[in-house]
């Protein structure tokens, strides 16, 4: 069996080139959620009695209502898209709701977005640079995964990719072929099909259409959350990999380290002829 350095994986290298795109984005400013998901919690009721010279009658507990420890991650909801949201976010769990789903052990966490993209985001008010993730996520890009769809603007990447993906008008996929023999491999291992899988970019688009890929392939759309954009995101568990220098040199630290990046090295994968 092949291990992960064979096929091509490997967890902590970052490959992407870095550059400096000369200009200071604030994500916050870029699309905006319209729902905040509450969460309630049942208190449990208890029946007391009054202390009285003669024996009292034996009292039949009320029945109480289970509350959950201190502590316990709120029940996962089921999946349920926005049916007017242009890349089907997720009304439950998005950016406005993400801080009270982190760290759960039912759930893989994507961050899909390259760290420098070639595609000219700034043009819509977007950042073609992954300026900040959120703690626990992994960045998994997936223009290396398929073939993307078309976008609106300039510059998409266009390079060697996992999958070729054909793409109907409305969004869907029609057909998706691997290019290597490790393509399969690379999905089953970054994408878990035994648990519930967050999908994070910068404004929906590649979550959208690695949502629609792993669901073409077989993975199960119920596990499948498209949380939207970070480019929107204000929670407390922000991980800064850019830091902009305010200094008018715009000497930047590209702290890309810190991200959790799953290299694909096609160099050492295996077309399939």
């Amino acid at each position: 069996m092949k291990s992960t350095t064979d096929l091509g994986l490997d967890r902590n290298q970052n490959d992407d080139p870095g550059h400096d795109s000369g200009q200071n984005f604030d994500r916050r400013t870029f699309l905006r959620g319209t729902l905040l998901a509450g969460v309630s919690v049942a208190t449990a009721g208890f029946l007391t009695g009054c202390a009285s010279e003669e024996p009292a009658a034996e009292q039949t507990p009320a029945a109480q209502t289970p509350v959950a420890p201190e502590g316990t991650p709120p029940e996962l909801p089921a999946s349920n898209p926005d049916p007017e949201s242009m890349f089907g976010v997720d009304l439950n769990i998005n950016m406005e709701t993400i801080d009270q789903y982190l760290g759960r052990d039912d759930v893989v966490y994507r961050d899909v977005r390259m760290l420098f993209d070639p595609a000219d985001y700034a043009a819509i008010g977007g950042n073609a640079d992954l300026s900040a993730t959120i703690d626990g996520f992994k960045i998994v890009p997936y223009p290396y995964l398929a073939t993307l769809s078309a976008l609106p603007v300039e510059g998409a990447y266009a390079g060697e990719t996992a999958f070729s993906v054909t793409w109907n008008e409305d969004g869907s996929i029609a057909s998706a072929t691997p290019n290597y023999e490790e393509s399969t491999v690379i999905l089953d291992d970054l994408f878990p099909k035994d648990k519930a899988i967050f999908l994070m970019c910068g404004g929906g688009g590649y979550a959208g259409m690695t949502k629609a890929l792993l669901i073409q392939l077989g993975w199960d759309a119920d596990k499948l959350y498209n949380i939207g954009g970070n480019w929107t995101y204000q929670g407390k568990n922000a991980k800064e990999l850019i830091v902009y220098s305010e200094k008018a040199d715009g000497n930047n630290l590209y702290a890309v380290w810190r991200a959790d990046y799953a290299t694909i090295d096609f160099s050492r994968l295996h077309p399939i002829a």
